[in-house]
């Protein structure tokens, strides 16, 4: 197969609706891209292309911290796991090679969070990053947040609908009965001193009521494809990989609209 090049990608990207001075939120499976001229790089490089100067990158991170949760209960342990520090704090795998080359490209910035951290390159990445609220990280005042309300998109560029992060906001946003919290502990730098810290946030590990893990329904995907019906999106291929590109505020909406009415439904009486 030709490999994808920078200028093909960037074309695609465009094709897509991508623009200049655009906020996107990127989810990447590059494998389905195909092969691609200059690897991951070049894909970073095609999307700067398309939003430019003016534009700006956002990638959820995670926290590759080697250790289960089962881990923190194992006193021999506990006191050897890493003190998260942002700068040197590498992306979750499972978010992906994408996520890691934006983390430490040149002028990237990363949010304090250690779990619902972000990372951004670009004019607003410093604005998108700042003051990440430690509890309810991915509500109110995060970088999900700004993304919604600063007129952004999401790119799912070859990955699929389940992996929406911007629904996690809309699960705080949701008013639905039942949320589960979940509440734990990691260890930060707080005045220059490791310190154990507790946090608190809905639990999105599942489907955050018992009554949506119950319906067995993939409710994010469902949230997305009634956002591409109603013309919340578009869909295309950037490359070789069916991709979709949103408009965060009205996936949002739709995300909110979906969950109420589902709580109103059979399952919330």
């Amino acid at each position: 197969m030709t490999p994808a090049t920078r200028t093909r990608l960037r074309e695609d990207l465009r094709r897509l609706g991508l623009c200049a001075g655009d906020l996107v939120m990127v989810h990447a499976g590059l494998r389905s891209l195909g092969p691609v001229l200059g690897g991951v790089n070049t894909v970073v490089q095609a999307l700067l292309d398309a939003v430019g100067d003016t534009g700006t990158l956002l990638a959820y991170m995670d926290w590759e911290m080697g250790v289960d949760e089962e881990d923190f209960e194992n006193e021999s342990l506990r006191e050897e796991i890493p003190t998260f520090d942002k700068r040197i704090a590498r992306a979750s795998r499972d978010h992906g090679i994408l996520a890691e080359t934006i983390r430490t490209w040149p002028g990237g910035v990363r949010s304090d969070h250690p779990d619902a951290g972000m990372a951004a390159i670009g004019a607003r990445a410093e604005w998108l990053c700042a003051d990440h609220p430690l509890q309810y990280g991915y509500g109110p005042g995060s970088p999900l947040h700004k993304l919604a309300e600063g007129g952004g998109k999401v790119l799912m560029l070859g990955a699929p609908l389940e992996k929406l992060t911007l629904l996690h906001y809309v699960e705080h946003l949701a008013n639905i009965p039942g949320k589960r919290i979940k509440r734990y502990e990691r260890p930060l730098w707080v005045e220059g001193e490791r310190r154990w810290v507790s946090i608190e946030e809905f639990d999105t590990s599942e489907p955050v009521t018992d009554e949506l893990l119950a319906s067995g329904e993939e409710y994010f995907t469902l949230i997305a494809e009634r956002c591409l019906a109603e013309g919340g999106g578009r869909t295309g291929r950037v490359a070789r990989a069916p991709s979709h590109l949103f408009d965060a505020r009205r996936l949002v909406k739709c995300g909110v609209a979906w969950l109420e009415e589902k709580a109103r439904g059979p399952m919330g009486g």
